[in-house]
């Protein structure tokens, strides 16, 4: 990528992150579930956002090498698939359900990375509802039970 489209990007994405702790800073929720409440966590990404993207807009000259990404077709194909995917995922997480599409999702990125298919599958599938215990029983978080309610998951 050029420097200077990379610090400009950067320049961009440092003042978005400002005008977002800005607008997280008086974020309250209605009902508190814990005593430090909401804000903390956005807070927290924003301000390591606004670090790392001043730190790229703003770095010595010396420090700005030329990468080459190695950006081939069968990359792009797979990050291109790969946004496909998650965009599904989150498109489809409360129809199907926590359980059903995180295993989806998992099956298809294990595929991007050249998983065989029967052992994807089955990792996919331990994974999801190894998870979604760890959330529901272990965390006490609730997740979306989607096509699977009808067994009272």
């Amino acid at each position: 990528m050029n420097t200077k489209v990379e610090r400009v990007f950067s320049a961009i994405l440092l003042g978005v992150s400002i005008m977002m702790m800005v607008m997280a800073w008086g974020y309250t929720a209605p009902i508190a579930y814990d005593p430090i409440g909401p804000r903390p966590y956005p807070m927290l990404l924003l301000i390591l956002m606004a670090i790392g993207t001043a730190t790229l807009a703003f770095r010595p000259a010396k420090f700005m090498d030329l990468i080459d990404y190695g950006w081939s077709k069968p990359v792009v194909k797979n990050l291109v698939l790969c946004g496909l995917a998650l965009l599904l995922y989150g498109i489809l997480f409360e129809i199907l359900g926590y359980v059903i599409s995180t295993s989806l999702m998992a099956f298809a990125v294990g595929l991007l990375f050249d998983g065989k298919k029967i052992p994807t599958a089955i990792a996919s599938v331990i994974m999801a509802i190894l998870t979604y215990l760890l959330f529901e029983k272990a965390l006490d978080v609730t997740l979306p039970s989607g096509l699977l309610s009808v067994i009272g998951l």
